[in-house]
């Protein structure tokens, strides 16, 4: 709305000239400084009058996640370590869910998905514990994951398994955000 009376008001002084010859002679009323500086800020209220409305309610801001991350991986390698521990994550609950889909799945129990946790990490992090280095992320993470997917390492059913994987893909999801 501003646009269209600042765009009117801009036309209207380039074609002054050609308009009074058209019309007739227009005059404008002699105005001192006071009354200029009024006409200003009237102008600049009804302007801010006019923009200061949106179109609708503002929306309500997202949901935040259930699970985060953020600030539980300090220090010069956290951003690297939270991407790490992302990836090795992301790719267990995939290993996991596949496991699941064979006719005679080689991962049966909470001890063996803990036993390829701990070799998955051993092998991609060459032995460095990053839990070792970011003790509130693997607090974090381990509270998340007996709360999200239980503490069982007895035989897996299907809907544990399910848990599991989700579990793991939520941690995921997480570290990957903390990484940014």
């Amino acid at each position: 709305m501003t646009s269209v009376v600042l765009l009117i008001a801009a036309a209207a002084v380039l074609l002054w000239p050609s308009l009074s010859e058209r019309f007739g002679k227009l005059t404008l009323p002699k105005l001192d400084g006071k009354q200029l500086v009024a006409l200003g800020l009237a102008a600049v209220g009804v302007a801010l009058l006019f923009t200061g409305r949106s179109a609708g309610p503002t929306p309500a801001p997202p949901e935040p996640a259930a699970f985060t991350l953020r600030g539980k991986f300090v220090g010069p390698d956290a951003s690297r370590d939270a991407s790490t521990t992302a990836a090795l994550l992301d790719e267990l609950a995939n290993e996991i869910e596949w496991d699941g889909m064979q006719p005679e799945p080689y991962l049966k129990t909470g001890v063996s998905f803990d036993d390829l946790r701990v070799r998955a990490r051993n092998l991609l992090c060459r032995g460095v514990s990053l839990g070792d280095k970011h003790p509130r992320a693997r607090e974090a993470i381990k509270a998340y994951l007996d709360q999200a997917a239980g503490t069982s390492g007895g035989p897996v059913s299907p809907q544990q398994r399910a848990a599991w994987v989700a579990a793991y893909r939520e941690v995921a999801r997480a570290a990957a955000d903390a990484s940014r």
